[in-house]
């Protein structure tokens, strides 16, 4: 499947995006025009038409959330990603899994373990080392830092749906082609975690079921997922 078909207004941007940089606040001792410095979460906001945040779920004892923070999500976009690193069904797995409820299990039983601590943040970081070509980065290592580059990659705090939170998001996974631009796997966060045979790298995104309005949680049913 085309991830550009996914995400069709990412294209439509995709010159633009490529021009956008993000930069932090420093002071010097000379006078510069003022320039507009945009976070990520408006680059999001600018480019989609929406933002969304991690916050505190409505859902008692559920833990962290995922919000719609600005603008609106319309039915079919695409509203974030699940980030990690892709396990095939032969790989081992038993300790990045033990006490671990981030881990995504796909159709053909392949795995995403979306944990941002402990040896899967370690197990991650190592695999993006790895894969390197020279100044490229082959993934997005913002989503363990606070620093989040990919607004998008929190799919993994997405609470599962229940009677009075009906899911508004389904899982939609897929195989990123071959000739995926190079310059923009920066910004994928997801990784394999075997170099030994070339295969597709795996991604999860999440799919808006309705319009989702702002202040809106993103609730999904674990047991929906398209292939």
């Amino acid at each position: 499947m085309d991830f550009f078909a996914l995400l069709p207004e990412v294209k439509s941007k995709y010159l633009e995006l490529l021009t956008i940089q993000y930069k932090r606040s420093k002071t010097t001792g000379y006078n510069h025009p003022s320039q507009n410095i945009f976070n990520p979460e408006e680059v999001l906001f600018n480019t989609l038409g929406f933002s969304i945040t991690r916050d505190r779920s409505s859902l008692i004892s559920a833990g962290t959330g995922v919000f719609v923070t600005k603008g609106f999500v319309p039915k079919g976009a695409v509203v974030s990603m699940y980030p990690g690193t892709i396990y095939q069904k032969y790989e081992p797995i038993f300790f990045q899994s033990i006490g671990n409820p981030f881990i995504f299990r796909c159709i053909d039983g392949v795995l995403i373990d979306g944990n941002d601590k402990g040896i899967s943040k370690a197990v991650y970081r190592s695999c993006s080392k790895r894969d390197q070509l020279g100044p490229f980065q082959m993934s997005d290592i913002t989503w363990l830092t606070p620093a989040v580059q990919n607004p998008l990659a929190v799919g993994q705090y997405v609470n599962n749906c229940s009677h009075n939170k009906a899911a508004n998001v389904c899982y939609q996974e897929f195989d990123v082609p071959e000739y995926f631009p190079i310059e923009l796997k920066q910004y994928l966060p997801n990784i394999t975690y075997s170099h030994d045979m070339p295969i597709p790298l795996r991604c999860v995104v999440l799919v808006a079921l309705r319009e989702i309005k702002q202040g809106e949680e993103l609730f999904s049913n674990y047991y929906t997922i398209v292939n």
